[in-house]
């Protein structure tokens, strides 16, 4: 098996392996599955950790900076957009410079941006490195769903692609929780830093742990027209569109329902805390779960049936939360977070499948949609709590997922076409 460190000629070797021995898959249940299981895991623990931090203290940025609800949220808004273009550009650089190590970069620049924003007093100045880190961490993403549906044998890909979502959802369970508390405990600024601290740790870890490529051959130079027309070509796929949809469309819902829920619980009748608000977040842990067991049951009964339940149950939690009772909400968020992860998980590895070619550039255009939909949805979110409360921001999320329910309807259906057609 490669080694586990990059040396200065390991891109050359990985390709001479590459040509040689093709599709050498990582099988499941052997140690190089779970080296890199858990280095996928690390590398989406550290990604969300550093993008959903602000997001329990958008409240917090309000009082301090005295700015709106609305325009507190681009500082998480601002994060996802420029992550969602910096996503084609590190799918097209990894292409390059190899999947790996592009990875191993985007993960160190963004925990030291992330320790940078303790020492910023300013607001604007806040914003514009927030947008900075999301662009630096375009490089993990779309590369570590490029890297899985690549060196994982497909009857594994399903868990594979769970296990790095549950580290996401675990990730971003933990930069919310542990940013509130320590906000609580001390402010704001300390807590951006220790946890920039931590993410370069989990940086090193996953640079140990994840084995070189070795169904991957890099392609020296930027090759602008092999790009555009791999991209063309995906954009082209009667089914590939409707997944980058339904990824827009169910995270613009689940980061619309958390954005604002913040602002929901300190205000009459709930009345929360700093920290009480971001132990809500704990309910991550049902997404983790979720996402492995999605990702396990779509390998075994289809993609499309498990995608459609994930849906449903999203949209079971987003309409339970309109209760009054604060258990009910926090149920809602619970049912909300389960259903969402267990849609994501089946889009991501369905997409892997679903692209017989250039992978890293469906993966590329799946997370731009992804993180379009968390920017833009998330954002006019705002006008709907401004203009109508709570109501109005649970009637915008639910019409998202009906919409997002409707084409996996339609995707659910090419999908059975085709295993007729090759049957």
């Amino acid at each position: 098996m490669p080694g586990t460190h990059d040396g200065p000629n390991m891109q050359a070797a990985d390709q001479t392996t590459q040509n040689t021995s093709p599709q050498r898959w990582v099988e499941p249940g052997t140690p190089a599955y779970r080296r890199v299981a858990m280095a996928l895991f690390l590398a989406g623990f550290a990604t969300f950790t550093l993008i959903y931090c602000v997001q329990p203290l958008l409240p917090a940025f309000s009082d301090d900076f005295g700015v709106s609800p609305t325009e507190s949220s681009l500082a998480l808004s601002l994060t996802t957009g420029f992550l969602a273009f910096s996503i084609l550009l590190a799918g097209a650089a990894s292409e390059a410079f190899g999947r790996r190590r592009l990875m191993f970069v985007s993960m160190c620049a963004a925990s030291v941006l992330n320790i940078a924003e303790a020492f910023i007093p300013n607001w604007h100045v806040l914003l514009v490195m927030r947008a900075l880190e999301g662009f630096v961490l375009g490089g993990v993403p779309a590369v570590a769903m490029a890297y899985l549906a690549e060196e994982i044998h497909p009857r594994g890909l399903g868990l594979a692609m769970g296990l790095y979502v549950g580290g996401t959802a675990f990730g971003g369970m933990t930069g919310r929780v542990g940013v509130g508390l320590l906000t609580e405990s001390s402010s704001w600024q300390v807590a951006l830093g220790v946890l920039g601290a931590i993410d370069l740790l989990a940086a090193i870890g996953f640079f140990i742990l994840l084995p070189p490529s070795r169904n991957f051959t890099t392609k020296p130079g930027f090759q602008f027209a092999y790009h555009i027309d791999a991209w063309a070509r995906h954009s082209r796929h009667p089914a590939l569109p409707l997944l980058f949809v339904i990824g827009a469309l169910a995270m613009g819902c689940f980061v619309t329902v958390y954005n604002y829920a913040g602002f929901r619980l300190v205000a009459e009748p709930y009345n929360l805390g700093q920290g009480a608000i971001s132990l809500i977040f704990t309910v991550y842990l049902f997404g983790i779960a979720a996402s492995s067991l999605a990702g396990g049951l779509a390998d075994k009964h289809g993609r499309g049936p498990v995608m459609a339940i994930g849906l449903l149950v999203a949209l079971a939690g987003v309409a339970l939360t309109l209760a009054g009772s604060i258990y009910a909400v926090i149920g809602g968020i619970i049912v909300l977070t389960s259903g969402f992860f267990m849609a994501h998980s089946v889009a991501s590895g369905w997409v892997g499948r679903m692209a017989t070619q250039s992978k890293g550039h469906a993966s590329s255009l799946y997370l731009l949609s992804y993180y379009l939909g968390s920017s833009v949805m998330g954002s006019i979110g705002g006008w709907f709590w401004t203009h109508g409360g709570w109501f109005a921001v649970a009637g915008f999320a639910a019409l998202l997922l009906v919409i997002a329910l409707l084409l996996s309807g339609h995707l659910w259906r090419y999908a059975r076409r085709m295993e007729t057609c090759l049957a």
